[in-house]
């Protein structure tokens, strides 16, 4: 395992040896250091599956349904995870880099000690996603997505695209949203009660209060 710092949180994420893996090309009921590459699982149909200390590269897994599992110490680089829903699955020490999560929907997910690097999360769906440890978010598009009823305290989101992110019933008590654009972020000031801003954010979260508060502001 090997350890990256973002902010002021420190993400415990795996550390894999290529040759410590084996090829699989098809979809099994547990994997574990297993090496998934270039591989085409489209619409497949994971329950209660475990991966683990896996590494999965270049994979088309688009419209894929993933129900209750985990995946523990694992790599997923570069892989299509468009279009599919993810259910009461277990999400630890993994980091996910350059991968497609357009129109996901991730319900009832647990995150602990995650990194999502250079992702895209536009038009997604997250409903009572948790973060139960260190999680974070850099150089992300989270554009258009919906976030309704998650607790995510304590995550960090930096460098991201937030335009039009809608949040709803969403607990982020000591999150860190430094070094993002909040102008176009749809949401009400109470889902941003405890938050971490910089302060070139500041005139950005003032017209969120004004926007909310239907202040009428004139310049006499």
């Amino acid at each position: 395992m090997r350890t990256t710092t973002i902010g002021d949180v420190k993400v415990l994420l795996p550390d894999l040896d290529p040759e410590d893996l084996d090829n699989v090309t098809d979809p099994a009921s547990d994997l574990t250091e297993a090496s998934i590459e270039g591989v085409s699982w489209r619409s497949v149909q994971l329950e209660d599956i475990s991966i683990r200390s896996s590494r999965i590269a270049g994979a088309d897994l688009s419209e894929s349904t993933w129900e209750a599992g985990a995946i523990w110490g694992s790599e997923i680089t570069r892989t299509d995870l468009s279009g599919s829903t993810l259910s009461g699955i277990t999400i630890e020490r993994c980091a996910f880099t350059g991968s497609r999560f357009t129109g996901t929907r991730l319900t009832d997910v647990r995150l602990k000690d995650v990194l999502f690097d250079g992702c895209r999360f536009d038009y997604a769906t997250f409903q009572r996603v948790v973060a139960a440890g260190a999680t974070a978010f850099t150089d992300c598009t989270l554009a258009n997505g919906t976030w309704s009823s998650c607790r995510l305290p304590k995550i960090v989101i930096r460098s991201c695209q937030l335009t039009d992110l809608e949040l709803d019933s969403c607990q982020l008590q000591g999150a860190d949203l430094r070094g993002n654009r909040l102008h176009d972020l749809k949401t009400a000031l109470v889902n941003l009660h405890g938050v971490t801003l910089g302060q070139e954010q500041l005139p950005e979260l003032t017209q969120l209060v004004i926007a909310e508060l239907r202040v009428d502001v004139r310049a006499d």
